[in-house]
Parts: structure tokens; C-alpha cells; sequence
């Protein structure tokens, strides 16, 4: 699968069947060399649903064991009962059900000594499909026998693919509802086809787009496609594939032959998703049902991602505001709060934290100075060294920032508390607004002081001047183990470029 998947993420494959069998096979099973024969010649030429039989023979039950060990999808079984013992092939079939589990295979005895298994007991005890006396089995009677067999047997697959193929949709569902950006959607719309349709990713073709519903069907977005990496581009699908996007979307609905599928799924923000697969023969009426429901599935998942995108997109907007709001009270510039946003997660993401955690420093750390709107303007703009008891003012922001913060239940608002409150807090004890030394402060407080004053330091400020790089990073490496957290410094200076490449991006 490594020309499906765009993420980094191997999605476990479940055992399916590669292709459809070419034949009905069936087993015989019986001590007696001419019942073989007369089975296999009344039965020539036999077949159902333009599918012929494939005869396998067995003289006793230890030969049967031997056939059923070896991967052949059998159908039925024609199973005599006396042979090497007088219960040989009721022992046979307590084999097939209990021992190796298969339920599938169609168990049909037939026996010459009625006397030695009595049918109503057989019938009643043991997990068989029917029970004929070899007189009885005409030419006729063996052909409807088969037929009922063959059909029921038929029907267990079909039942069978039905509820592989929907849990698969299940598993999916899940997985959508995992995926936090839409290169990690696509990655799961591609990976899971191919469970649903329980065949290997060889045999398929598939592609997914999107479109707005009031939007040319030419402008569709294609979101993933077999074989392509993870920005696809229309160019890189075949152009049948794009008239048939394009025809879906003029009609408004989904698309069936015997060979495609082009499922169309409004949603009711307004767009419209389609989902195309081709495996490289006959799709079944089992193949589009499951499709339908997978497409709805993708439909519904991709609307809720759009929705989460749009959230978090908010959030990190409103985040941003809020910190500049505060910044331009101190005539300080909102590039601040992004480079601090940034080198917060970029120090996240090099301490190993989780990505859900790096993505929340980041939407919280521009909150680390909210508490500022409490400071007096003339105490926060003034241009010389603060008095003791101007300090003493200043410093209370730590405390009304968390103030403001904690009571909230969102992640983001209750990590800006903690950044807020802790900030200011110095490794060696020194800091304020309690004093925390070492590994009593957050993780998430110690990241943010040092982002924090990395940037004050390049940056003018009100009552100073940027300093050249080479002396702030003088004064980290001085306060390491004193005002900040080693092992942060020590991130911040083996990977310098990174976050001089974020001060170059967002300049004030």
C-alpha cells in the first residue's frame, strides 16, 4: 500500500479474498471409487451462475482433513458416513464445524447403511445441510440437491461480504473521525476501499473529489487517487474518470455500471463530495451497496472535518486577536504573538510532546501576556526602567491572565491560564508570581518564557532596541539552568535555523 497512503500511519490489512473463484469446488468424500465416478458424471457440465464444478477427491475422512487444511474456498461437501469407521464421516463433520471453524461449506451425507446413522438423530445432532440414502439419489435429485446447496452457500457469502464489508465502513468511520487535516482524509478513504471491498489495493482504482454544489463541475478539488502523492492535481487521473466526476455533478447524483462507481453526496454545508472506483472487473449488487454506504460515510466525515477546520481555524484567530489586542496596548507589534505561537510549538514539537499538545501551546501561548490589560498605560509604555513599586504593578499580570482564563473548559483557554500564570517563573526559583523552581513549573509555562524572551530580545521594544543575535543568544546561554529550562535551551540552539526561519517569516 505504500503508493496509497500520504501519512506516515499503516492501517492493519485484514485477510480478503484476492479474486473471485473461477469455479464451484466441491469435495467428495467417500471409501468407494465408483461413487466418485457416477458423482462426477451426472454431473458434468453442470453449472450455476455460468460458474462449472471442481471435483476433489477423498477415500476417508484423514484424506478430507488433508484437502480442507490446504486454502480452497470449498462449497460443498459430499460426505459418506461409514468409511474407515463405522462414524467416520460424522466425525468429518464435527471437524469442518467445531475444529477449523468453517460454517460456510455446505455438509451433505449420504450413506449406503441407513441403519448405522439414523436420520432424525443425524439431522438433530449434527450441524448438516441435508441427509439422502444413496438408493434415492437419482440423476435429477442429485443436480436439485446441488442447486440448493450451491445457493445457499452462495447466499452465506453474500451475507458474509455484507457484514465484512460494513464493519470495515464501521472502522472507517471511526478512523474519519480521527483525521485532523484533509491529506490524513484522503489517506483513510484510499487505505479503507479496499477493506470494504475485500480485495487487495493491486486490483483497485479509486479517486476522491469535492466540489461546491453551486460551483462549475469542473471545478472540483481531487482529494486522493491510487497511486498519487498527497497534493493530486486533476492532471493526474485519467480523463474518463473526469467526465464522469463532471457528469455526477451535472446530474446530482450518483453513477452506476457494471464496471464503475461514482457515488455523489451533497452536504448541507453546501459542497458535494464523489467518490469513483473501478476494481478491474464486475461490480455486484453487494459491491454497490457497500460503496453507496462508504461514500455517505465519506460524505458525512469530510462535512465534520471542514466544521473542525473551521473551529480550530476560529479559535487560532480569535487566540491571535486576543494577544495582539493586548500587544498593541504596549505599542508592541502583532507579529509578536505569532512568532511566540510558533517557536512555542516548534519547542513542543522538539520536546517530543504530542501533536494534540504542540497544537494547543500554539493556540494558547499568544495568551501569555493577556493579564497586561490590567497594567496602567503608563507603566506598561514607559519608555525607562520601571520603579519598585511600578514592578511590583507589572507583575500582577501573571496573576490576573489566569484569572481571566481559568474558568474555562476549553483546552486552549485552560492551557493560556498555566502559560499565563507560570511565564514569568525562572528554573532556578527566582521567578515570580510563586516562585516554582526546575520541574515544578509546567511544561507549557517553561516552553513559553523561553519563546517569549527569545523574541523580546530580537525584537524592539518600547524602552529598548533589538539586540544583534549573537548577544541575545549570549544571554541564553548564560541564564541556562538559571532562567530557563536546559534542556529547551539546548532544542533551541542545535535547531537555531528553524526558529530564525519563523523571526524571518514574520518580521515586525
Amino acid at each position: 500500500m505504500d503508493d496509497f497512503l500520504f501519512s506516515e500511519e499503516r492501517l492493519e490489512e485484514n485477510n480478503v479474498q484476492t479474486e473471485e473463484p473461477e469455479y464451484w469446488h466441491i469435495l467428495v468424500v467417500d471409501d468407494e471409487e465408483d461413487i466418485h465416478q457416477v458423482t462426477k458424471l451426472v454431473l458434468a457440465g453442470f453449472q450455476f451462475e455460468n460458474k462449472s464444478l471442481r471435483f476433489y477427491d477423498a477415500y476417508s475422512a484423514a484424506e478430507a482433513k488433508e484437502l480442507l487444511k490446504k486454502d480452497i474456498p470449498f462449497s460443498v461437501a459430499l460426505v459418506d458416513v461409514v468409511m474407515e469407521t463405522n462414524h467416520a464421516g460424522l466425525e468429518l463433520i464435527q471437524y469442518i464445524r467445531d475444529d477449523i471453524d468453517n460454517h460456510h461449506i455446505r455438509l451433505i451425507l449420504r450413506t449406503g447403511q441407513p441403519g448405522e446413522a439414523p436420520e432424525e438423530s443425524i439431522i438433530r445432532d449434527y450441524d448438516i445441510n441435508d441427509y439422502k440414502n444413496k438408493t434415492e439419489l437419482t440423476a435429477i435429485k442429485i443436480k436439485t440437491l446441488l442447486y440448493s446447496a450451491l445457493r445457499s452457500h452462495r447466499d452465506i457469502q453474500i451475507i458474509d461480504r455484507h457484514k465484512h464489508g460494513l464493519e470495515q465502513i464501521i472502522n472507517a468511520s471511526a478512523n474519519f473521525l480521527k483525521c485532523d487535516s484533509v491529506q490524513e482524509f484522503a489517506s483513510t478513504i484510499l487505505s479503507h476501499v479496499t477493506n470494504v471491498m475485500g480485495i487487495n489495493d493491486t486490483q483497485i482504482y479509486c479517486a476522491a473529489a469535492v466540489n461546491l454544489q453551486s460551483s462549475p463541475a469542473t471545478d472540483f478539488q481531487l482529494l486522493a487517487a491510487s497511486g498519487v502523492g498527497p497534493i493530486p492535481s486533476q492532471n493526474n487521473i485519467p480523463d474518463e474518470v473526469k467526465s464522469l466526476f463532471i457528469d455526477a455533478h451535472d446530474r446530482k447524483s450518483s453513477l452506476k455500471t457494471s464496471t464503475d462507481y461514482i457515488g455523489y453526496f451533497p452536504t448541507k454545508a453546501g459542497l458535494e463530495t464523489m467518490l469513483y472506483v473501478n476494481k478491474g472487473s464486475k461490480l455486484h449488487a453487494t459491491d454497490h451497496q457497500l460503496l453507496e454506504f462508504y461514500a455517505n460515510n465519506i460524505a458525512l466525515a469530510y462535512d465534520n472535518l471542514k466544521l473542525r477546520e473551521m473551529v480550530k481555524e476560529s479559535q487560532k484567530e480569535l487566540s491571535y486577536i486576543l494577544g495582539e489586542a493586548v500587544e498593541k496596548r504596549s505599542k508592541e507589534t502583532g507579529s509578536h504573538v505569532k512568532r511566540v505561537a510558533l517557536y512555542s510549538e516548534l519547542l513542543a514539537k522538539l520536546s517530543k510532546l504530542n501533536p494534540f499538545q504542540c497544537e494547543i501551546i500554539k493556540l494558547a501561548s499568544p495568551l501569555h501576556d493577556i493579564g497586561k490589560i490590567s497594567i496602567p498605560d503608563n507603566i506598561l509604555n514607559k519608555p525607562g526602567k520601571l520603579d519598585d513599586t511600578e514592578w511590583e504593578i507589572m507583575k500582577t499580570h501573571a496573576e490576573v491572565g489566569y484569572e481571566i482564563l481559568k474558568n474555562s473548559s476549553n483546552e486552549i483557554m485552560t492551557c493560556g491560564a498555566m502559560i499565563s500564570l507560570q511565564h514569568h517563573e525562572k528554573w532556578d526559583g527566582s521567578g515570580y508570581p510563586h516562585g516554582l523552581a526546575g520541574k515544578d513549573i509546567h511544561i507549557v509555562g517553561r516552553i513559553t518564557a523561553l519563546a517569549d524572551v527569545f523574541d523580546a530580545l530580537c525584537s524592539d521594544r518600547c524602552y529598548k532596541k533589538a539586540w544583534p543575535l549573537d548577544e541575545a543568544l549570549a544571554l541564553i546561554k548564560n541564564q541556562r539552568s538559571k532562567h530557563f529550562d536546559p534542556t529547551l535551551v539546548d532544542l533551541l540552539l542545535e535547531n537555531l535555523p528553524l526558529f530564525l526561519e519563523i523571526k524571518d517569516r514574520y518580521p515586525d
